[in-house]
């Protein structure tokens, strides 16, 4: 695979939303030694990170959809990249509590319930293992899972988009800007009407698939025309900047996929050095997907208490290291042999 093809710096964006999300929570999940505003910030960056990523999955998982001849082929991709390692993280933070925690062996049915669940990325239905993080400020064992939830939700409308993409045949576009609107109401409105009411259901609701596709087809969007983004990115970052920033004022929420999405593919796509974030391998994904129980087991352990900075350098180091051993023992090894990263390990390997 020719490498100048793929000179992007979405695996720099990758890690650095992952790093956001690590810290966002690993500032609220102790609920104390942080002001409100920190706190409010925090949020600010957690969830654009979490939409960013949403956009970067919109434009590569179309991407990589059309590179597949058969579907079947398509899923079973989809499936490596992301199953084992999430499904790795549930027995594993299980396993741990059944050690150390008495009332999940005692309450085996609802340990069952957690694992049924959470395998099949119903993690709302059980969230919590018996007697785990209760007394916690969030008693959630894995509070982050729920966003490849959506993932997985994008990954199954990806056939049928790309099949009315093709009805819409140089419309596309309208498609696109329709499936955005309605996605923006759907999220807007329901958050709005859940506040208004007091009704949490449908503020969890406003966040599943329906209310993040504008964030997906933006990055659609954002890979249809990257050869437009890599000749005028500093205006469409400007541009996109402007929007991302109005859409912090009242009824401005609208322009955030698509400001967002501007200002990271100005990002991804400008001229200088790729910054190889994933040169050693893809430890994005195994930040986001471990860091939470990891910081509410430090918190368990009492080293927040202790110290805040321990507390936090403790979750940095040990959230690290066991995304580095996610990658390496379970992750890459179930990559497809075509798969860039195993592609790129290669190249790596033949250059040392």
């Amino acid at each position: 695979m020719d490498q100048k093809k793929r000179r992007n710096r979405f695996d720099l964006l990758r890690l650095t939303f992952a790093v956001a999300v690590f810290v966002s929570h690993v500032m609220v999940l102790p609920g104390f030694g942080v002001t409100k505003e920190a706190e409010d910030i925090s949020f600010i960056f957690g969830a654009l990170s979490i939409q960013g990523f949403f956009i970067i999955s919109g434009g590569l998982v179309y991407a990589s959809y059309l590179r597949t001849e058969k579907l079947s082929e398509y899923a079973l991709k989809r499936t490596r990249r992301l199953y084992p390692a999430y499904s790795a993280v549930i027995f594993a933070t299980v396993i741990i509590a059944l050690i150390f925690v008495p009332d999940v062996r005692q309450d085996l049915a609802t340990t069952g319930k957690y694992i049924l669940a959470n395998l099949v990325f119903l993690n709302f239905l059980q969230p919590d293992l018996p007697g785990v993080f209760q007394d916690h400020r969030f008693t959630a064992t894995n509070g982050a899972l729920w966003t490849v939830k959506v993932e997985v939700m994008y990954y199954m409308t990806v056939p049928i988009l790309v099949w009315m993409m093709g009805l819409f045949g140089k419309f596309r576009l309208v498609l696109l800007a329709l499936i955005y609107v309605a996605a923006e109401t759907w999220r807007i409105g329901l958050t709005h009407y859940g506040h208004e009411t007091g009704t949490y259901f449908l503020y969890e609701i406003s966040r599943q698939l329906p209310g993040q596709m504008s964030f997906f087809v933006s990055g659609i969007v954002l890979w249809e025309y990257r050869n437009v983004v890599k000749k005028k990115w500093l205006p469409i970052g400007l541009i996109g900047l402007a929007a991302l920033l109005a859409s912090y004022l009242p009824w401005g929420e609208p322009l955030r996929a698509a400001g967002w999405c501007a200002v990271m593919g100005a990002i991804a796509f400008s001229p200088g050095p790729e910054l190889d974030a994933a040169k050693y391998g893809d430890f994005s994904y195994g930040i986001y997907g471990t860091h939470f129980p990891i910081t509410q087991t430090v918190i368990a352990m009492g080293v927040f208490q202790y110290s805040l900075w321990a507390g936090y350098i403790t979750c940095a180091v040990v959230t690290l290291c066991v995304a580095i051993a996610r990658w390496n023992l379970i992750e890459k090894h179930f990559l497809d042999s075509k798969n860039w990263y195993r592609q790129r390990e290669v190249i790596h390997k033949g250059m040392a």
